[in-house]
């Protein structure tokens, strides 16, 4: 039985950010939303930028929405994306404003890196997907650029311990947001010093790494002030959001099974004891991120519905608004595998208009170009569905073990049209839910550190009661058979 439990999530993505109360009481898991917030990042003299002190404004709000009733919360944790961060002088003060992973200061900086350090023993030494948005890569483009921040700071904070810092006075680095810096070493569980020395990024800029779990402090006395709220203990969850994700899968069963953590990003995984670094993972371009519980997640990431949401955003500049369930009415009455897409394409990267950045591609790879918004969400998804079985059938091929179930969770989960693609594209059963999982899985991690559930078992089982799942079986797998083959073919290129 566990324990009755008052939590708070503050769960930033790429697009926007939410403060979400999490009550737990009966054996059961209620989310609340308190406050949703956008998060503009801003385009500043051609360099692209994250707002993160009205980020930090927002927070506050949330915290002040959940004490506003003088209830006492057992604790707060904040999630986000990865990679990002801030740097700090000896004040501890952010010197310059924390770049957006998406800006082009890193167009170039791996290849030019690699002349130093050789990739393969980038590779070896950390196991972590080569992306030009890695830590690494915007800490090589500031040493590139003769960067005097990079000078002048004394530490570095990833987005969401910078965020726990300014709650608290605290500084840390959290296990699951340094895994993903490409900066990490998980087989000594240190951070990679010889690289970093190698490629002359200070060392001293990384501090100590701490679990999820870890109660960080009370909240500082400034944010009290500024929020009515009394000490509350700040406890810091798997930080990188999709580390949280992953805690809230409802999977019951050991193995068997992988995860697509679908939003902005998809990452496509399973969960490992520990990690897994050979000659197939590095071909293949794998990553091995921190988990909890000391887990790693194995998995690749794909360009996800970004793809989409940028088409969204082309088509309301000229006119045309769509929600997601439109788009997806429109999906399902256009003609199938007419054109594919690489999601991973560098052109996908963050283009000035991603209808005519799919276009052109379609182009140059000799198929058909899709027109309008019905055409070009058919191609995003049946693209999206086949970089998934890419994926699941490679975490095959590396651990040897069959997976029989994927779980969709996240915001794409409400996307029928690309669970059952999904399903068709894989032949395996799809289990979508649930759309909280970031929020539930950090707060299961606080509540755990709290002592209102004994493990993270008994928390998967608790949200596995807590929230409803669809189920999608393959419909016309055999449909998808030659579709695959040209798509495969198409990403071989």
């Amino acid at each position: 039985m566990t324990e009755h439990g008052r939590f708070l999530t503050i769960d930033l993505g790429a697009e926007s950010g939410r403060a979400v109360l999490g009550n737990i009481a009966n054996d059961q898991l209620e989310l609340h939303d308190l406050h949703r917030f956008s998060n503009d990042p801003q385009w500043i003299l051609g360099r692209f930028h994250w707002d993160t002190v009205r980020l930090f404004a927002d927070i506050k709000i949330g915290i002040r929405l959940a004490c506003q009733d003088n209830s006492n919360l057992d604790g707060i944790g904040i999630d986000t994306w990865g990679v990002d961060f801030a740097l700090l002088n000896a004040r501890d003060e952010c010197v310059g404003l924390p770049y957006h992973y998406r800006d082009h200061r890193t167009d170039g900086v791996m290849e030019k890196t690699f002349e130093i350090v050789p990739r393969r023993e980038i590779y070896d030494s950390t196991g972590i997907q080569f992306m030009q948005l890695n830590t690494i890569f915007q800490l090589m483009a500031m040493r590139f650029e003769n960067s005097e921040l990079l000078e002048q700071a004394k530490s570095l904070l990833f987005t969401p311990d910078l965020l726990h810092f300014w709650l608290t006075g605290e500084k840390a680095n959290e296990f699951t947001i340094a895994s993903t810096s490409q900066c990490f070493d998980p087989i000594r569980n240190s951070w990679a010093f010889s690289i970093l020395e190698d490629l002359g990024i200070p060392a001293s800029l990384f501090g100590n790494i701490i679990p999820p779990g870890t109660i960080l402090g009370p909240l500082h006395s400034s944010v009290r002030n500024d929020t009515g709220a009394g000490p509350i203990p700040v406890i810091v969850p798997a930080t990188h959001d999709t580390g949280s994700a992953v805690a809230a899968v409802p999977a019951l069963q050991k193995s068997g099974w992988a995860y697509i953590s679908c939003g902005t990003w998809s990452l496509v995984g399973i969960e490992s004891p520990k990690p897994v670094i050979n000659d197939l993972t590095f071909e293949y371009n794998f990553t091995n991120e921190g988990g909890v519980d000391g887990t790693y997640r194995l998995l690749r990431n794909v360009m996800g519905l970004w793809l989409l949401q940028q088409c969204r955003r082309s088509w309301e500049r000229a006119g045309n608004s769509f929600d997601y369930a439109e788009l997806a009415a429109l999906t399902a009455k256009s003609e199938r595998f007419v054109a594919f897409v690489d999601p991973d394409s560098d052109a996908f990267f963050n283009p000035l208009d991603m209808p005519a950045a799919i276009a052109d591609f379609c182009w140059r790879t000799g198929q058909t170009v899709p027109v309008g918004p019905a055409a070009i969400s058919r191609c995003i998804i049946e693209s999206l569905a086949m970089k998934f079985c890419w994926v699941i059938e490679k975490l095959e091929e590396i651990t040897g073990t069959r997976i029989d179930t994927i779980h969709v969770i996240g915001g794409g989960c409400r996307n029928k049209e690309l669970c059952q693609a999904t399903a068709d594209a894989t032949s395996r059963r799809v289990v979508a839910g649930p759309v909280e999982a970031t929020a539930a899985g950090n707060i299961i991690v606080q509540a755990i550190a709290a002592g209102k559930i004994g493990n993270i078992e008994e928390g998967r089982a608790m949200i596995a009661r807590s929230f409803e799942m669809e189920e999608y079986l393959p419909i016309n797998a055999q449909a998808w058979e030659e579709p695959k083959q040209r798509f495969n073919s198409l990403i071989g290129r």
